[in-house]
């Protein structure tokens, strides 16, 4: 059988350019030929691709488009037509897109996975320019994909039922196969020098931390305000306690950093404290003492180390696993997500979990391992934290089952359970 995988959403793998679907592509395809040596792949990638090592294999074909670099001028029904053309000359058994989309004009035998619904769930999340982007895709492509899918890959059951709710696919079409887990984070947070990483982002001993993009599904002003409101209380068991914020920004983050700034000043008992808005236009009302000092963005060991709640941007996967490793606990309250990787790289290195009782992450963790809160109850948010603080048997009782759950969820799995998805849509 020869089978075609979509992998243009892997780049320069060695650049760190792998992410979100490019991740799961990936480790799909390294499992699948490491266990599968009788059928025959095509890997059709993007003409930036240049980690062609990474899968040679006797059984592999990588394809790059050769037109891809002038996707940008082409209409968007064109590029469908020629990206279908270019399929159809590989004579393809299957095509499995991994990313949501197949081309529109293909009509050979398809497989598509499809990682989370959360701009058909949500579309207030997104800005509007986003959704104008996307519209031919929501609208068309993703529908008409679904419909002529022989199979559907749903990385969670929450996904398939939004998949069966949103769009009306008999359940018997859509198998739900769980992306895997890179257990290669344990060593990094081994081989990892604690304390170089929080001297560089002023970081204490005791500290909760969050990885994700800053964007309002994440639910970071509710993780915000619960923490604030832990703070604030009389002999508080949190005080010396820090919240840690890492990872890229998005979309609607003002806010965020409005609550940042406001939280802290309320922690700190501080007046004519800078709010975050106030600090990006360059708006300085601060008394003329603090003025002085050389930016409130210092370099290294300086960078805030007082400041109860941080944000500390993108963090290097070593710096991460360090982070997790050492956090008193992984909070992640996110209101939608199709799987939560985070919450099991946190618990592969014996961190418990806060998050959320609902979408995919009550498949991930329960409450052997953390808590599962109501993402939308700031109270509920902050009584896990303080739970977090003050039991330390079920966190010491968390982290063996936490190392325990993350074994569930390996590639190899996840390569033989998608293989047999490949089979199954052959025989329709």
């Amino acid at each position: 059988m020869k089978i075609g995988i979509d992998c243009r959403s892997m780049l320069n793998l060695r650049g760190g350019e792998l992410a979100g679907v490019g991740h799961y592509t990936y480790y799909l395809v390294k499992n699948l030929l490491k266990i599968d040596q009788e059928n025959q792949y095509v890997l059709f990638v993007d003409h930036k691709f240049s980690s062609e090592s990474d899968f040679a294999n006797d059984n592999c074909k990588i394809v790059k488009f050769p037109f891809y670099e002038y996707k940008k001028y082409l209409p968007v029904a064109y590029s469908q037509m020629l990206i279908t053309s270019f399929l159809n000359r590989e004579k393809l058994d299957l095509f499995h897109s991994p990313a949501n989309i197949v081309p529109l004009f293909y009509s050979r035998p398809s497989v598509v996975t499809i990682h989370d619904l959360a701009i058909y769930r949500f579309p207030e999340f997104f800005p509007r320019s986003f959704l104008s982007r996307q519209a031919f895709s929501t609208k068309i492509l993703v529908p008409k994909t679904l419909i002529k899918a022989k199979k559907i890959i749903a990385v969670s059951k929450n996904t398939k039922k939004d998949i069966i709710e949103n769009f009306g696919i008999p359940e018997d079409k859509i198998n739900v196969v769980y992306e895997g887990f890179d257990s290669a984070g344990k060593n990094l947070a081994v081989g990892a020098n604690f304390k170089n990483v929080s001297d560089k982002y002023g970081i204490g001993d005791k500290y909760f931390l969050f990885v994700g993009t800053i964007e309002p599904r994440k639910n970071l002003i509710r993780l915000i305000h619960a923490f604030r409101n832990l703070m604030m209380v009389y002999d508080s068991p949190a005080r010396g306690c820090q919240l840690i914020l890492a990872g890229n920004r998005g979309w609607y983050d003002e806010e965020v950093f409005e609550s940042i700034a406001t939280a802290n000043a309320s922690i700190l008992a501080k007046d004519n404290r800078r709010s975050g808005k106030e600090r990006r236009r360059g708006l300085d009302i601060r008394p003329e003492e603090s003025r002085q000092k050389d930016g409130e963005r210092r370099k290294d060991v300086e960078r805030r180390k007082n400041d109860p709640i941080k944000y500390i941007g993108y963090i290097t996967d070593e710096e991460k696993f360090a982070l997790m490793a050492n956090a008193v606990s992984f909070v992640f309250p996110s209101l939608y997500e199709g799987f939560g990787l985070p919450i099991l790289e946190a618990m592969s290195v014996g961190t418990p979990v806060i998050t959320s009782n609902g979408s995919s992450l009550c498949e991930l963790a329960d409450s052997s391992c953390g808590h599962l809160v109501d993402p939308s109850s700031e109270a509920d948010i902050a009584n896990a934290m303080q739970t977090v603080l003050t039991d330390e048997g079920h966190c010491e009782s968390c982290k063996k089952v936490c190392l325990q759950k993350t074994e569930q969820f390996s590639w190899e799995k996840c390569a033989n359970e998608t293989l047999e998805v490949y089979m199954a849509a052959l025989k329709k």
